[in-house]
C-alpha cells in the first residue's frame, strides 16, 4: 500500500471505532489493527492520535481544493467550497459526531482542531480567490471559521439524504459574513448581530439576524 491509501485505511478505522465505541477509545495502534496495517506503518505515518486529525484534516481541505470554481460571486465559490468538506466529513459522519460530542471534556483536542480550522478557513479563501494574507487575510480567515462551525452544528443534526439543512444554514451564514464584510469595507460598520445560537431551529425562508 502507498502512503495515501495507509493514510484512508487508517483514518476510516479511527473513526469507525469512534462511532462504535467514542472517540476517547480510539489510539493508532487500535485503528491500524482493525484496518490489518502493519504498526511500524501506522508509526511512521502517524505519530499520535492527534496526527490522525491533522491528515484527515489535510485530505478535507485538498478535497474541497481541487477543482475549485473560478466563476460566480465570491459567496458562490466559498459555499462550493464548504459544502465539498460537507461532503468528505460524510462519509465518516458517525466518527465524527463521536468527535464532536468528546471535544467539551477534552480542551487540548479542542484547541488543536480549532487551531487546525483557522488554518484551513485560509486556505479555503485563498480557493475562493480571497487574500488570507495580513490583518485582514486574518480576520477574514476568523469570520470563515465562524461560518464554517454555524453549519458544522447544523450537519451535525442533520439528518436529510441531501443534506438540505446545512446547505441552509451555510448560506445563511454566508450572507451574514458578506453583509459585515460590506460594512467594514465601507469604514463604519454597525455592531453585527451574532449568528443564531441552534442552526437548526432558525427559519430556513429568512436571513440570519
Amino acid at each position: 500500500m502507498d502512503d495515501a491509501a495507509i493514510d484512508r485505511a487508517l483514518i476510516t478505522a479511527a473513526f469507525d471505532m469512534a462511532a462504535s465505541d467514542g472517540w476517547n477509545a480510539v489510539t493508532v495502534g487500535a485503528a491500524a489493527r482493525r484496518a490489518e496495517l502493519p504498526l511500524e506503518q501506522a508509526r511512521a505515518r502517524f505519530p499520535g492520535r492527534d496526527a490522525i486529525l491533522l491528515r484527515f484534516g489535510r485530505i478535507v481541505d485538498q478535497a474541497a481544493l481541487t477543482d475549485a470554481a473560478a466563476d460566480g460571486s465570491t459567496r458562490e465559490r466559498l459555499f462550493d467550497i464548504l459544502m465539498r468538506r460537507f461532503d468528505v466529513l460524510q462519509a465518516h459522519r458517525e466518527g465524527i459526531r463521536a468527535l464532536l460530542r468528546a471535544l467539551p471534556s477534552n480542551p487540548p483536542v479542542a484547541l488543536l482542531l480549532a487551531l487546525a480550522t483557522h488554518g484551513s478557513m485560509g486556505w479555503m479563501l485563498e480557493g475562493a480567490g480571497v487574500s488570507s494574507a495580513g490583518l485582514r487575510g486574518a480576520l477574514r480567515a476568523k469570520g470563515l471559521t465562524a461560518v464554517w462551525l454555524f453549519a458544522l452544528r447544523a450537519w451535525e443534526h442533520d439528518a436529510s439524504p441531501d443534506l438540505s439543512a446545512t446547505m441552509a444554514a451555510l448560506d445563511r451564514a454566508l450572507g451574514q459574513a458578506e453583509r459585515v464584510a460590506e460594512w467594514f469595507d465601507r469604514g463604519a460598520p454597525p455592531a453585527p448581530k451574532p449568528f443564531p445560537e441552534d442552526p437548526i431551529a432558525a427559519p430556513s425562508d429568512t436571513e440570519a439576524p
